[in-house]
Protein backbone atom coordinates (compact mmCIF):
# COMPACT_ATOMS: atom_id res chain seq x y z
CA UNK A 1 0.00 0.00 0.00
CA UNK A 2 2.86 2.34 0.83
CA UNK A 3 4.42 1.71 -2.58
CA UNK A 4 1.09 2.52 -4.25
CA UNK A 5 0.96 5.79 -2.30
CA UNK A 6 4.50 6.72 -3.33
CA UNK A 7 3.86 5.98 -6.99
CA UNK A 8 0.53 7.81 -7.07
CA UNK A 9 2.17 10.85 -5.49
CA UNK A 10 5.04 10.77 -7.99
CA UNK A 11 2.49 10.53 -10.81
CA UNK A 12 0.51 13.42 -9.35
CA UNK A 13 -2.78 11.50 -9.03
CA UNK A 14 -4.97 10.54 -6.10
CA UNK A 15 -4.38 7.08 -4.66
CA UNK A 16 -7.94 5.99 -5.53
CA UNK A 17 -7.50 7.11 -9.13
CA UNK A 18 -4.17 5.30 -9.35
CA UNK A 19 -5.74 2.09 -8.01
CA UNK A 20 -8.71 2.38 -10.42
CA UNK A 21 -6.37 2.77 -13.40
CA UNK A 22 -4.19 -0.13 -12.23
CA UNK A 23 -7.22 -2.41 -11.89
CA UNK A 24 -8.53 -1.35 -15.31
CA UNK A 25 -5.15 -2.07 -16.91
CA UNK A 26 -4.97 -5.50 -15.28
CA UNK A 27 -8.50 -6.39 -16.43
CA UNK A 28 -7.63 -5.26 -19.94
CA UNK A 29 -4.51 -7.45 -19.93
CA UNK A 30 -6.50 -10.46 -18.74
CA UNK A 31 -9.17 -9.94 -21.41
CA UNK A 32 -6.50 -9.58 -24.08
CA UNK A 33 -4.82 -12.78 -22.93
CA UNK A 34 -8.13 -14.66 -23.09
CA UNK A 35 -8.88 -13.20 -26.54
CA UNK A 36 -5.60 -14.47 -27.96
CA UNK A 37 -5.98 -17.82 -26.22
CA UNK A 38 -9.40 -18.24 -27.90
CA UNK A 39 -8.01 -17.15 -31.27
CA UNK A 40 -5.19 -19.66 -30.85
CA UNK A 41 -7.66 -22.48 -30.21
CA UNK A 42 -9.37 -21.71 -33.53
CA UNK A 43 -6.11 -21.39 -35.46
CA UNK A 44 -5.27 -23.67 -38.36
CA UNK A 45 -1.47 -23.73 -38.09
CA UNK A 46 -0.93 -25.90 -41.18
CA UNK A 47 -3.05 -23.58 -43.32
CA UNK A 48 -1.26 -20.50 -41.97
CA UNK A 49 2.13 -22.03 -42.77
CA UNK A 50 0.98 -22.84 -46.32
CA UNK A 51 -0.13 -19.24 -46.80
CA UNK A 52 3.09 -17.81 -45.38
CA UNK A 53 5.16 -20.13 -47.54
CA UNK A 54 3.68 -18.77 -50.77
CA UNK A 55 3.65 -15.07 -49.84
CA UNK A 56 5.96 -13.03 -52.00
CA UNK A 57 6.78 -15.71 -54.56
CA UNK A 58 7.87 -14.02 -57.75
CA UNK A 59 7.70 -10.57 -56.16
CA UNK A 60 10.92 -8.64 -55.51
CA UNK A 61 11.28 -7.05 -52.06
CA UNK A 62 10.05 -3.49 -51.70
CA UNK A 63 11.89 -0.62 -50.05
CA UNK A 64 11.30 -0.69 -46.32
CA UNK A 65 8.88 1.79 -44.81
CA UNK A 66 7.55 3.47 -47.95
CA UNK A 67 5.55 2.37 -50.97
CA UNK A 68 4.42 3.84 -54.24
CA UNK A 69 0.87 3.90 -52.91
CA UNK A 70 1.67 5.95 -49.84
CA UNK A 71 3.81 8.60 -51.54
CA UNK A 72 5.95 10.31 -48.96
CA UNK A 73 3.93 8.96 -46.05
CA UNK A 74 5.40 6.17 -43.91
CA UNK A 75 3.40 3.02 -43.25
CA UNK A 76 0.29 3.80 -41.22
CA UNK A 77 0.56 3.30 -37.50
CA UNK A 78 -2.03 2.68 -34.82
CA UNK A 79 -0.36 5.41 -32.79
CA UNK A 80 -0.65 9.10 -33.64
CA UNK A 81 2.51 10.60 -35.02
CA UNK A 82 4.59 12.59 -32.58
CA UNK A 83 6.97 14.01 -35.14
CA UNK A 84 6.57 17.60 -36.22
CA UNK A 85 5.96 18.26 -39.89
CA UNK A 86 8.45 20.59 -41.54
CA UNK A 87 6.77 23.17 -43.75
Amino acid sequence: MEEARRVSESEGVALNQFINVAVAEKLSALRTEEYFRERGRRADVKRAKRILKRVGRGTPPRARGRTELSGDQPWPSHRPSTRKEIT
